[in-house]
């Protein structure tokens, strides 16, 4: 079977930039999901270059079973647990009281979230090289 690592990695670039192309347009929902997608991406990428499969969509979790040789400082899993509460509540309006999702986010939490994908593939991007 062949090594899909790159693939991943590929996939994550692009929602990185969606995300940023999303805060550009004032999407700002848009970009804390897309950052969550490259994130997610990114580190599923970086389990397969190492040899193992991972599941699920948990950031931090992904990141925490990361074998010792790809340990990732503990910042990292936090920025993962903050792109995490996006994942869901981002898309969908029965996450919140009320409103639609793009209600309750803005630039502030968009420059976050982007921010802390931007460092997860930077980490995945120096552990693949």
């Amino acid at each position: 079977m062949a090594n899909r690592a790159q693939d991943w990695l590929a996939q994550a670039e692009r929602d990185l930039l969606h995300a940023e192309e999303s805060r550009r347009g004032g999407r700002h929902e848009w970009t804390c999901f897309a950052s969550h997608q490259a994130a997610e991406k990114a580190v599923k990428g970086l389990h397969l270059h190492l040899g193992q499969e991972a599941w699920g969509h948990v950031v931090a979790k992904l990141l925490v079973e990361l074998p010792r040789s790809a340990k990732p400082p503990q910042k990292l899993i936090e920025r993962g647990r903050v792109l995490d509460n996006f994942y869901i509540p981002s898309r969908y309006p029965n996450a919140h009281p009320t409103g639609a999702p793009y209600e309750h986010y803005g630039p502030l939490q968009s420059e976050e979230a982007l921010r802390h994908a931007r460092e997860i593939l930077a980490f995945v991007r120096a552990q693949m090289a």
